[in-house]
């Protein structure tokens, strides 16, 4: 793999945390004891590791965000097994198919939300990555394959793979333009690979931050957003012009571009709202208005966010946190974290299917065998 480390987000990224144990007179201990009960904090004593069950263990910024509060309870409902080290996961909103990508074997596999079962799996480029997207209104699929420098254009109606593209190196994230059927495909050089879907082929390179990772659209205004893991930016592309028109600071990246966060990486668009939600290496989800082009808020979640993905029905927001393997569920309106979910360990990618308002996340396991968790709230 060409990838250089200090341009994408490595993929693993574990810490230990000592927890030193500080010996007292009995009577010192009782009153630290007595103080921190009166205080109201808890979790402080028993803490452990990042696993599903300790989003309670330790009182800090994310864990306070990620409280549960009043509303829809959301839980998984089901557990669909996949190809090794599944990525990027995307709906079709019309069939309620959803595709996901699997690094580790160079495949894709096709799960019916319906039955929530595999019924295909398609073969595709050489280590896809973090990308899948569908236009729904030619039912087509566009996978990015990191070390093939190419994307595979599948047609779900054959579940085949019917063209492959050449892009710049490394190409890691894609988008669809559903109005214009365009795709745009960030690659570690630097710049996003525009591809007409008609043709299919690249007609034009724009060059972006350092590192792009995440890329979404918005379908409304045909505008690009393309989250620079390098540099802690995001691009603003006019789709009409192929040119980028802003760049916002949104994570302090190698440059310390700005005190936010670090290393964005996932990009998220609610087109009802014209809002971009973008996570942050540094814990965090930068939430950007898109016609001032500024962060307006920086909302704590989890350990070590990626994927993030809107429900534009009820204008909720899911976020896939690796580190500690969970979702945080986050009320755009109040822009405050409503839930959190214990999935698999090593939630990656997040997709919604706005029909059945159905969350899908990618799962690997230390031994690389895949799933999918379908998440639902009642």
């Amino acid at each position: 793999m060409t990838v250089s480390g200090d341009d994408l987000p490595t993929r693993e990224r574990w810490r230990l945390v000592p927890i030193p144990v500080v010996t007292q007179v009995l009577a010192v201990i009782g009153a630290i004891v007595l103080a921190v009960f009166l205080s109201g904090c808890q979790g402080l004593f028993g803490g452990q590791g990042p696993t599903a069950s300790s989003r309670s263990a330790a009182p800090s910024a994310s864990s306070r965000a990620a409280t549960p509060s009043t509303g829809p309870t959301h839980r998984v409902t089901a557990t669909v097994p996949v190809g090794r080290d599944p990525m990027g996961v995307a709906v079709d909103p019309d069939t309620h198919t959803v595709y996901v990508a699997n690094l580790g074997d160079n495949s894709v596999s096709v799960i019916d939300g319906s039955t929530r079962t595999v019924t295909a799996t398609v073969p595709v480029g050489k280590s896809p990555w973090w990308g899948v997207a569908v236009d729904p209104g030619t039912h087509t699929v566009y996978v990015p394959n990191l070390d093939g420098d190419t994307v595979s254009v599948i047609d779900a109606s054959t579940r085949t793979v019917t063209a492959t593209v050449p892009v710049a190196r490394n190409p890691v994230g894609v988008a669809v333009d559903p109005g214009t059927h365009t795709v745009y495909v960030p690659t570690n050089d630097g710049t996003v690979s525009v591809i007409d879907a008609s043709t299919p082929t690249v007609t034009a390179t724009v060059p972006v931050g350092k590192g792009p990772f995440g890329v979404a659209v918005d379908p409304d205004t045909h505008t690009v957003y393309v989250a620079n893991y390098g540099d802690g930016t995001v691009s603003v592309i006019d789709a009409s012009t192929r040119t980028v028109t802003a760049t916002v600071p949104v994570g302090k990246g190698p440059h310390g571009v700005a005190p936010v966060g670090r290393g964005p990486g996932g990009v998220a668009v609610d087109a009802g709202t014209h809002t971009v939600y973008v996570t942050n290496n540094g814990d965090s989800v930068s939430v950007i208005d898109a016609s001032t082009r500024t962060v307006t808020a920086t909302l704590p979640v989890g350990k070590s966010p990626g994927g993030v993905a809107v429900d534009p029905g009820t204008h909720t927001v899911y976020v896939a946190n690796y580190g500690d393997n969970s979702v945080s569920v986050i009320d755009a309106s109040t822009r405050t974290v409503t839930a959190t979910v214990a999935v698999g360990g090593g939630p990656r990618g997040v997709a919604v299917d706005p029909g059945t308002h159905t969350v899908y996340v990618t799962i690997t396991s230390v031994s690389g065998n895949g799933t999918v968790s379908a998440i639902e709230s009642r």
